[in-house]
């Protein structure tokens, strides 16, 4: 009998990268099969706006994995990122259909569609509904209603919404790659799936992700996810802050980052070098390059701040912030992020994916694979992700038989 194959597909700003994984049946645990990454092209702050250039690299990306692990990729579950991303809040209401008065799971299923209905603004899709609540004949706080006695079945929803466009163009460039698309996870709820446990979300946990060109949040308490944004910046502007300050161009820059970036250091007047890929040396001030860096990334945690006094959590997470993302790799963004915002801070790891690196780039796409393998996280996605994905097929119909 063979394994139970899933693969995952996370298209980001600075690359575009596919695991693909086999389940093992005994731990549950999956087991990587192979990696591939590709630099990305027609991808903008996390979106893409360029399908046909995003697809040439989908499909270098598919054709090295599948090389790598002899299995044919047909079918992804992929991330959707973008500063478009935003959350609402709804509720539903309907009467419980049984005349014995059992809460069935049709009774839940109709009250999640009785919250959808509401008002969003234009060229915009409803991505995912996430239950807060269910409140049986005015009793609030009920997680699972099924098999309760009631008339009245009510629901807290956050709805996750998206700019259709850029949903169009993310799957249009997967669809024309051949690949079939198995869900749709909003960027910064990817990486949540194999780095936060249990406990983090029910003490309440803030995780942070920060790409080259977007930053996501996502803010879990009591178990559920309460709230999620994306920043319109990333560590590409700390890239370009650097290359603008020292004189230098790009890639040099990325290598100042990369090797001396650090969020607090010496403020000394010590001077490093690096050398071009042309021989010629490039000198700059310790003490200045951390400067700028500190300014961007207090300019980041400042935004995480202002979302968290949004929702009433600024300061009020018992598991801290949870750091991941390539732009995480900062050198000691833990102990800023915990002087700045007054909470605790770790860089997030991997839990359940067997992996020779769990780099902090990666863990977008190896919460895909979680996602994907955890099937009773899965079904009550699947349920809103059908009627989502029946609207996509009528959208690129030339592309699906």
């Amino acid at each position: 009998m063979k394994p139970h194959v899933i693969a995952g597909l996370d298209i980001g700003t600075h690359s575009i990268k596919m695991m693909v994984a086999k389940v093992l049946k005994d731990s549950g645990d999956v087991e990587v099969l192979g990696l591939a990454e590709q630099r990305s092209a027609g991808v903008r702050k996390g979106a893409v706006v360029n399908p046909e250039e995003t697809t040439k690299q989908i499909l270098f990306v598919k054709q090295k994995i599948e090389q790598m692990s002899s299995f044919r990729v047909k079918e992804v579950s992929v991330t959707l990122g973008g500063s478009h991303l935003f959350v609402a809040s709804s509720h539903g209401i309907v009467a419980v259909s049984r005349a014995d008065e059992n809460i069935s799971q049709e009774d839940v299923d109709r009250v999640l569609s009785a919250a959808q209905a509401f008002s969003i603004r234009s060229n915009t899709e409803i991505l995912d509904i996430v239950p807060q609540q269910f409140i049986v004949d005015g009793a609030a706080g009920v997680k699972e209603p099924v098999g309760m006695r009631g008339v009245r079945l009510e629901a807290d929803v956050l709805a996750i919404c998206g700019f259709t466009p850029y949903l169009k163009n993310l799957t249009g460039a997967v669809l024309a790659a051949d690949l079939e698309i198995t869900d749709i996870v909003p960027s910064p709820l990817a990486a949540a799936a194999t780095v936060l446990t249990p406990q983090d979300r029910e003490l309440g946990v803030a995780l942070v992700d920060i790409g080259a060109g977007t930053c996501g949040l996502a803010v879990y308490s009591e178990g559920d996810l309460i709230h999620t944004a994306v920043f319109p910046i990333g560590s590409d502007n700390i890239t370009n802050d650097i290359a603008i300050g020292v004189r230098c161009d790009h890639d040099v820059a990325e290598l100042i980052k990369t090797e001396f970036g650090s969020c607090m250091g010496s403020r000394g007047k010590k001077t490093e070098k690096v050398q071009r890929p042309d021989g010629e040396t490039v000198s700059f001030s310790m003490s200045f390059v951390t400067h700028i860096v500190e300014a961007r990334v207090k300019e980041i945690l400042q935004l995480v701040s202002k979302e968290l006094k949004k929702i009433g959590k600024q300061g009020l997470l018992p598991a801290g912030l949870v750091f991941v993302g390539g732009g995480a790799k900062i050198q000691r963004l833990v102990d800023f992020a915990k002087k700045e915002l007054k909470l605790p801070a770790r860089m997030g790891v991997s839990h359940g994916v067997l992996v020779s690196e769990a780099r902090p780039e990666l863990l977008s796409v190896m919460g895909l694979i979680v996602s994907s393998a955890d099937s009773e996280e899965e079904a009550p996605r699947s349920r809103f992700w059908s009627g989502l994905w029946n609207r996509i097929r009528r959208v690129f119909k030339t592309f699906i038989p």
